[in-house]
């Protein structure tokens, strides 16, 4: 069941908002470099201290990982959705947590074992990976972005690597993680772009067309 969750008002520049999926390499780099000024501005105006707890708990409530899956997580940076109510969550019910280990440009991500308490150390751009821990292969994985839209396209960094990765591993199930707020019409993207089956908020699940 899609939870009740409407569209709210567009805080997106018109410039963004018109003809966003491009026919062009160059047009969709233009448009989504202007998706993500505005998504960046926008999303900085949504934080809630109370927002990553409702996240947990409406994703616990309406779709919840199966006993025993891995899932990946991820440290948030500046004013990223916190997925770490939920990771908590999940590590209580029993689940093995994994975090990102971001590798040079144009290769996928890899995952680390990680529990909560244990250390991190600084990671490329501004990210914390674990010091340690033996690698695994997520299950499930939540995802950060930007801006997303109804049928699962996500705006990212523009580093490619949740696309290289969610590409890698066909079988793992994609969540994005986000404020209600970062919902934008429709996300400029292109045929390399991972779709994501569900969406996260602190106003409920999405579920989008994209294959669960």
């Amino acid at each position: 069941m899609v939870a009740p969750h409407p569209t709210p008002p567009s805080p997106w520049d018109k410039h963004v908002t018109e003809s966003l999926v491009a026919t062009t390499d160059e047009g969709l780099s233009e448009a989504k470099s202007a998706a993500r000024k505005s998504a960046r501005l926008h999303r900085a105006g949504l934080v809630s201290d109370d927002a990553p707890q409702r996240l947990a708990e409406a994703l616990l409530a309406q779709c919840a990982p199966p006993a025993g899956a891995i899932i990946a997580g991820y440290w948030p940076m500046g004013d990223e959705m916190d997925p770490r109510p939920v990771m908590l969550a999940l590590a209580s019910r029993g689940h093995r947590l994994a975090l990102p280990i971001t590798p040079r440009r144009g290769l996928p991500l890899t995952f680390r074992a990680w529990a909560p308490g244990q250390a991190l150390r600084p990671g490329p751009m501004g990210t914390s990976e674990p010091a340690e821990g033996a690698a695994l292969t997520p299950d499930w994985l939540l995802v950060p972005l930007l801006a997303f839209d109804r049928t699962g396209r996500r705006l990212g960094y523009g580093g490619g690597y949740y696309d290289r990765t969610l590409a890698a591993l066909p079988g793992a199930k994609a969540i994005g993680i986000a404020y209600a707020g970062q919902e934008m019409p429709e996300v400029p993207a292109g045929p390399q772009d991972v779709r994501l089956p569900l969406i996260a908020t602190e106003a409920g699940v999405i579920r989008c067309g994209a294959p669960a």
